[in-house]
């Protein structure tokens, strides 16, 4: 039986600024920003804060005038910082009319959202999406097509609803529902095609709050067509809930090899950092295998044998230190993101698991004697006691990637 995520769906392989998104493409991290984007400085700071974390492509809002034409003046500071950042502008409601006004905005994005349900009602709907499209094609910009439960084209639900209610065996208004949500990303992806869109500068999405759903609609979405999707829980909430939903749901759908963008849309905890919905989407595709961003570390959660917290402590440290040190190292030590490190509390499991890692530490338990044997790659190579076991073995840490991944090192 084998194991591992099921090859990835064919999709059609779209470029955005400089980033490929399916076809071959790896699965790309995206990320979006919470400040007022008429803030120049507060969101070029919060971008490159998303980037740096490893957001590989990043979303603005862009609702107002100021924020329009504030995009081409977040861009050009992005670049004087040497961040060649994709920016992608999010519309709703008023997107015609912002680039209308301010086509140095339209230029300056690398993509367009536009969300079918709210890019204009009733007559003018069709001529609303059709400007932006001709935006995309005069500028060469792919552009994403988000259809959201939150906010469904209510005519396109209403008429599907009307036809389900005159069929001998009508289907639950659930069904209907999913089906008006995947029918208003398709049929819009199908109308900017006929305006002159290229396919392969179109991507989709169908986002809903709720797992099973999110999980129906993209395998239809998936068997129907061939754009590339980007996977998102939407509202996924706060905290471990909103972590728990986006992992359960994205997790199904990439094992199944659908989605060729992802976004974890966590709500940010009062004084938390927008990074990480960043670090929680590197980390699951990491821990599926599917990409490798930073040293993973594995670590026992503790148990009565472990009363002192100290590995507690050094695990932390060690993440810390790993993150801090990837983007010198994915630099100067490329390789060096697939490291795995192991920080073990006690005799039961410690020795065998830190012998699994590329280097690992297995701490003292209660009871045990005060020192800690160091295994590099299955081979116990020192002991360590003492008061500085920390700092000593991050250092060991630092020469193990240096001399594995180093310009003269074998990886």
């Amino acid at each position: 039986m084998a194991f591992g995520p099921q090859p990835r769906r064919h999709t059609r392989a779209v470029t955005i600024g400089g980033v490929q998104v399916g076809g071959s493409a790896p699965v790309v991290v995206q990320s979006m920003t919470n400040t007022d984007t008429a803030d120049v400085a507060s969101t070029t700071k919060q971008v490159a804060e998303l980037w740096r974390a490893g957001s590989e492509l990043v979303r603005v809002t862009v609702n107002t005038p100021e924020a329009a034409a504030a995009v081409p003046r977040i861009v050009d500071k992005l670049a004087m910082m040497g961040l060649s950042v994709p920016i992608i502008g999010d519309f709703h409601y008023n997107g015609h009319q912002l680039l209308t006004g301010e086509p140095a905005c339209a230029e300056a994005l690398a993509k367009y959202r536009i969300n079918p349900g709210n890019v204009g009602f009733g007559k003018k709907k069709d001529t609303q999406f059709a400007t932006l499209i001709e935006f995309a094609i005069k500028y060469g910009k792919p552009v994403r097509i988000g259809a959201n439960w939150g906010s469904l084209d209510q005519a396109l639900a209403a008429r599907l609803m009307d036809e389900n209610h005159a069929l001998a065996e009508p289907l639950d208004a659930a069904e209907v529902l999913r089906e008006a949500l995947i029918r208003s990303a398709l049929d819009s992806a199908q109308r900017a095609v006929e305006l002159g869109l290229p396919a392969e500068r179109i991507v989709l999405s169908a986002k809903v709050s709720g797992v099973q759903e999110l999980v129906a609609v993209y395998r239809e979405m998936a068997r129907r067509s061939d754009f590339a999707l980007h996977l998102g829980l939407t509202e996924a909430g706060i905290g471990s809930k909103g972590i728990v939903a986006s992992s359960a749901a994205l997790g199904v759908l990439l094992q199944e090899g659908i989605g060729d963008t992802i976004r974890i849309s966590l709500t940010p905890e009062p004084g938390q950092s927008r990074t990480t919905e960043v670090i929680v989407a590197q980390e699951l595709l990491q821990t599926m295998g599917l990409r490798a961003f930073t040293p993973m570390v594995t670590a026992c959660p503790g148990c009565g044998r472990t009363t002192s917290t100290f590995f507690q402590e050094l695990a932390k440290k060690v993440q810390e230190h790993v993150r801090a040190k990837m983007p010198e190292w994915k630099i100067t030590h490329p390789g060096a993101e697939n490291l795995t490190l192991a920080v073990m509390g006690c005799v039961v499991n410690g020795p065998g698991e830190s012998r699994h890692a590329n280097i690992g530490i297995s701490l003292p338990g209660t009871g045990e004697a005060p020192s800690a044997p160091v295994f590099e790659d299955g081979e116990k190579t020192v002991t360590l006691r003492g008061e500085h076991i920390a700092d000593e073995f991050v250092a060991l840490i630092d020469r193990y990637v240096e001399k594995r991944y180093g310009a003269a090192g074998p990886g």
